[in-house]
């Protein structure tokens, strides 16, 4: 088993290698003579050597949780800027639409106005006046239009910034207390 797997997970108690060692020397010591000769002897060398190791062990965990801390923390964080990415392209996207949306409105618009133009030269005024403002209505709809395409896009994107920045902050606050709740 190699040392992640003997880290702990996220909300299982770490256990204290070193105590449980000593903990067991000292139930050996305390043995009743008649249960001594059927056990064999562990010298104190050993059993100090063996504290070491469970030490060397919980230390090397304790590494690994801070380590796995960490990951979590750089993986709250590429999910941050994943999001923050999704929603410019989100919002680039609604503006590239919208532009379009507004060129194509623009050019139905001049198109109508210079068809009305031609149609109406005999009655040259009134006619260009009424294409005129057509045009204008038509541009200034597409203007509309674009304008909420760039407000909703906008939002959306601002929405989509605040709704990452909450859950790395959350994930972030969660993976600290969990390290400071272990590191006790």
């Amino acid at each position: 088993m190699n040392q992640r797997e003997k880290a702990p997970k996220v909300g299982e108690q770490v256990e204290q290698p070193a105590e449980e060692a000593v903990r067991q020397a000292e139930q050996r010591a305390v043995e009743t003579p008649e249960e001594a000769p059927e056990k064999p002897a562990v010298s104190l060398s050993e059993i100090l050597l063996r504290a070491e190791k469970a030490y060397a062990a919980y230390v090397e965990a304790q590494k690994d949780v801070a380590k796995a801390y960490r990951v979590s923390e750089l993986d709250a964080e590429k999910a941050y800027k994943d999001s923050e990415q999704q929603a410019k392209n989100i919002r680039d996207a609604t503006i590239k639409q919208a532009s379009k949306v507004r060129d194509q409105a623009v050019e139905k618009a001049l198109k109508a106005r210079d068809e009305a133009v031609a149609q109406a030269e005999q009655t040259y005024k009134t006619v260009k006046e009424q294409a005129e403002k057509a045009c204008n209505d038509s541009e200034l709809r597409a203007n509309n239009t674009w304008d909420e395409g760039v407000k909703q896009a906008l939002k959306t994107y601002e929405e989509s910034l605040a709704q990452a920045g909450k859950r790395r902050e959350q994930t972030i606050e969660q993976a600290w207390n969990i390290y400071t709740k272990s590191a006790e």
